[in-house]
């Protein structure tokens, strides 16, 4: 969940707009716009529906109240961070916000879509829509979508009752949002031509996948991915082998591997739940990347991402991609440096030895702004390098993309993981990093560039070119960690 430093708009009586599956009531701005909180746009996957598409709602044809914050999808407590999304966590959790600076439903305003991140196994998508970055004038939308093992679980009886496919139910969930959109945004004040998706972390990961899905063609315009790429530079697994996980997950719950579908859909989400963090993952080195890993279903994603982005099959929509100058630690810490080192960069493993100073008789090279050399490894490997990957692939294919770098953080601070969030959906402050008219600018123009701002130029693949939001303010910069991603082109 997305925590806002805003001061709450006044509200007057609801504004009431009818969508297709039914009226909803929402609460009315001061400033005439109005949000909307908990529209629903899946039947609960709970039941017979669980592991399964989402269906459509069943119409209703009095005014919903869509005024109260909703429950969150299912998810463990993971620390402070998304502990109030876990407390209030329930399986009928398929919900979008929606909150639109205009009660003129032939504004069509360009509208930004935003997909929360978490791992795609905690996190919420309330209280996005409590930004005031509608007042630039967009129409803002949070979706919801099934997390951990209830969106991504593959298993043999599941696929044979499926056509052959089972998993990724998190981002049908994620398409069913999109198309409500494109139904219905127009009724709200938005564009349904103009429409942006954007994440951080896992949600960047799944606005990337959308890119690649055949069935997300057509849902969106354009894309912004922050400290996330399609694979996060980890291998993929294969139908069979989620449905493999899947078996163990599901023996840890205590049912058999033969398990029928009605016993699973019979089990309580806490076994769930706590079956899938006790379940091992042996090629990952943190089993917090379960559901990080892409999953090649057949069906929602029909190849590898690195075979769909060389070969050009994805959306040619234009893209701003980016990372946090320090983003998350090396799993291991400095013990396992050399041996994750040499494992991902394969046959370029001694030249980056050789650049982080980890050769024998070498010295680690750490950096005041990208943090020690374990640090270093472990965004190049998950975030920096993926980033480059991917931006490369766009352009190599005449897609508009534009790259940058976050690195700013308030006096006493420091760039952390998520640290961007903040400068997007606050209010722009004097001498803070103007993400959000760049961000607003693209939403509405498909080009960041605003007036009065520092040129954000195009990447190419030969001018490498970047943005830089440092101390200081934005940068023009080039090649970002060129020596050391030009070893590895894993997305």
């Amino acid at each position: 969940m997305i925590v806002l430093a805003l001061a709450l708009a006044a509200v007057t009586a609801g504004p009431v707009v009818r969508a297709d599956d039914g009226p909803v009531r929402g609460e009315a701005l001061a400033n005439g716009g109005a949000v909307f909180r908990g529209i629903r746009f899946a039947k609960p996957p709970t039941g017979p529906l669980r592991w399964r598409a989402p269906e459509r709602p069943t119409r209703w044809t009095e005014p919903v109240e869509a005024i109260a914050t909703h429950a969150a999808c299912p998810q463990p407590v993971y620390g402070d961070w998304n502990r109030d999304a876990a407390i209030n966590s329930s399986e009928d959790c398929l919900f979008l916000d929606v909150r639109t600076p205009t009660s003129s439903a032939t504004a069509a305003l360009p509208v930004l879509v935003w997909i929360h991140g978490g791992g795609n196994r905690a996190g919420a998508g309330g209280g996005t829509v409590e930004s005031r970055i509608t007042e630039a004038g967009v129409v803002l939308v949070s979706v919801q979508y099934r997390l951990g093992a209830l969106g991504f679980l593959s298993h043999p009886a599941l696929s044979r009752e499926q056509g052959g496919h089972s998993g990724n139910y998190a981002l049908m969930d994620q398409q069913a949002a999109l198309a409500w959109v494109q139904r219905n945004i127009a009724r709200f004040g938005g564009d349904p031509k103009r429409v942006t998706i954007a994440g951080e972390s896992a949600g960047a990961q799944d606005v990337a996948l959308h890119q690649l899905a055949p069935a997300s063609r057509g849902l969106f315009a354009q894309a912004i991915q922050e400290s996330g790429t399609p694979g996060f530079g980890v291998a993929p697994r294969t139908l069979v082998q989620n449905e493999r996980l899947g078996e163990r997950l599901i023996r840890a719950a205590g049912l058999p591997d033969t398990a029928p579908t009605a016993q699973l859909r019979n089990l309580s989400v806490a076994k769930i739940l706590e079956a899938q963090d006790a379940v091992d993952v042996p090629d990952l080195d943190d089993d917090s990347f379960i559901w990080l890993q892409a999953i090649i279903d057949g069906r929602v994603l029909t190849d590898t991402p690195a075979k769909l982005l060389a070969s050009g099959r994805f959306a040619r929509t234009p893209l701003v991609i980016g990372v946090n100058a320090k983003e998350l630690p090396l799993h291991g810490g400095r013990a396992a440096a050399e041996a994750t080192v040499r494992r991902e960069f394969g046959a370029g493993s001694d030249r980056a030895l050789d650049l982080y100073g980890l050769q024998r008789g070498g010295i680690p090279v750490d950096d005041p702004r990208l943090g020690d050399v374990t640090t270093q490894i472990a965004d190049d490997v998950t975030f920096r390098c993926p980033t480059i990957a991917v931006s490369r692939a766009f352009a190599r294919a005449g897609v508009p993309v534009w790259q940058y770098q976050f690195d700013y953080a308030p006096a006493g601070g420091t760039v952390s993981h998520a640290s961007e969030i903040g400068y997007v959906f606050n209010p722009p402050q004097p001498g803070q990093p103007p993400l959000q008219r760049y961000w607003v600018n693209f939403v509405r123009t498909g080009n960041p560039d605003s007036a009065g701002l520092p040129l954000w130029a195009r990447y190419s693949v030969d001018t490498r070119a970047y943005m830089a939001f440092e101390q200081t303010g934005p940068a023009a910069r080039r090649d970002l960690r060129g020596p050391i991603c030009t070893l590895r082109d894993i997305p």
